[in-house]
Parts: structure tokens; sequence; C-alpha cells
């Protein structure tokens, strides 16, 4: 959904694969790869449909039997499957959106035209991605967001959307946005620093994976009600030796020991 590459998909399962070993399960396989598209969002959303809703269904039984999902995402647009139903199940949770962009644009503002920028956006009801909406932008944290476009600073403003910056006292404003409230995680790998793993949308000055591991250790104390982790791409580019995840699922760690 929204690829520019196939990397991700490599990166995907790799993580999935070592998500399910760490976690003693099964993974569930939603869809089978497809041609990469490489067109504009609205192009990638129709040819994604049919397996996004096959997320959300899966999320959807999950949650109905009180599981915590973890999620192995390729895209940061399949979140517009899965973050509804995070929110239809759990209300009162918010969500951590770590990612060096804001993701939301909407088909009126994006200067691109790339899914991927719209995906919280339409997650919150922005815009209609047909796969619900939820949660409402008051119960939204970004983290480490530092590529905004105009149009996404205007939302932020808006709706006073906590913004936790790369730095300054990364964990103490983490823990005050969440307020005790409980914690769905998104994680989009290109929050880090653009040297430490693959991805497609590099920004500069980013988190290192000592800080992002903090920030997850504070969230750890609190309640977690599931983690999504996108953008890893398995390669630093096309025909490149494979990347492996391990510096991902370190930095995770405290939230996969919940």
């Amino acid at each position: 959904a929204g690829d520019h590459n196939g990397r991700a998909l490599v990166g995907a399962r790799a993580i999935g694969t070592r998500l399910a070993d760490r976690l003693g399960v099964t993974a569930t396989i939603v869809s089978e790869p497809a041609p990469v598209l490489d067109t504009h969002w609205d192009v990638e959303l129709a040819a994604a449909l049919g397996e996004l809703r096959l997320l959300a269904d899966a999320l959807d039984e999950a949650m109905a039997q009180g599981e915590r999902p973890v999620c192995a995402l390729t895209r940061c647009a399949t979140a517009m499957a899965t973050v509804p139903v995070v929110a239809r199940h759990r209300p009162d949770a918010c969500v951590v959106w770590f990612d060096a962009h804001a993701d939301l644009n909407t088909p009126l503002t994006t200067p691109s035209g790339y899914l991927g920028g719209m995906a919280l956006a339409g997650a919150a009801g922005l815009w209609n991605t047909q796969l619900g909406r939820g949660p409402t932008l008051s119960q939204v944290v970004l983290v480490g967001t530092r590529d905004i476009d105009p149009s996404e600073q205007s939302v932020i403003d808006e709706h006073k959307i906590p913004v936790v910056p790369v730095d300054g006292d990364l964990v103490p404003l983490l823990v005050h946005a969440i307020a005790g409230r409980p914690v769905y995680v998104h994680l989009d790998c290109d929050v880090l620093d653009p040297d430490i793993v693959p991805t497609d949308y590099a920004a500069d000055r980013g988190l290192t994976l000592s800080e992002l591991r903090a920030a997850c250790a504070a969230i750890a104390e609190g309640t977690l009600v599931g983690l999504e982790v996108a953008e890893l791409e398995g390669a630093w580019h096309d025909g490149g030796s494979f990347v492996p995840p391990d510096p991902i699922l370190e930095a995770i760690e405290p939230l996969l020991a919940r």
C-alpha cells in the first residue's frame, strides 16, 4: 500500500518472523506480495483496499478475543486499517505515533499524492479511506516528528496535538503527553536517524536507538494496548545485502516484554 519499492515487504517479513519467535506465537500473514505500483494515492488505495480490509478483520478478531496485537507492516498507509480498529475496541487509548512525518495530509492538501503521507489523517477521519475512522486527534501524540508540511502544521495547531521533539527531555515530555492513558504504539522506523536502519523517507536529526528504547521503557510502565512497526526496509537499496531487523527489536524490547 503506497510502495515505491519492494524492500519494505522484505523488512516486514523479517521483523514479523523475529517478533513471532520472540513472543512465542504463530504469525498471521494477511496478504501475499503484489506488484509495486508507485503511483497516485487513489490508485494505490483502490488496489490495496481488499487486503487492508483483511488486515482490519484480523486485528478486529484478535482484539475481540482480548489479545494485544503486534503488527509488522510494510508502509504507514496500512495503519489506516489498524488504528480505527484499535480505537473501536479501546476508545480510552491514545496512539503514540513515532514518525519523522506527521502523515496528516488529506487528498485536498497532499503536495505529493503519496498515500502514506495521509495515513494518520485518514485513520482520524479527516478524509474517507473506506476503512473506518478513529481515534480523534485529541488521542494522538506525535513523537520525533520533524518533517511537517504547512497544512499538517495547521492541523497540529488547530487540534493541539502534542509533538514530542527529538531534542530535549524526550521521556518526561512523552509521559506528560500520554497523561496516564493506555497506549497503542505506531513505529515508523524513519523516526530514527537515517543511517541506523534503511527506510524510504529519510529525515535528518532523528532518534537514536537508545532514545527509542528509553521512550518504549516509559510507555511500558503504563498500559500497552498493542504495537505496530512499519517502514523497515530489508536492504539499503535494490539488490543490496539483507539488513537484519535486530536493532529495532532491541529498541522495542521493553514493549515486547509486556
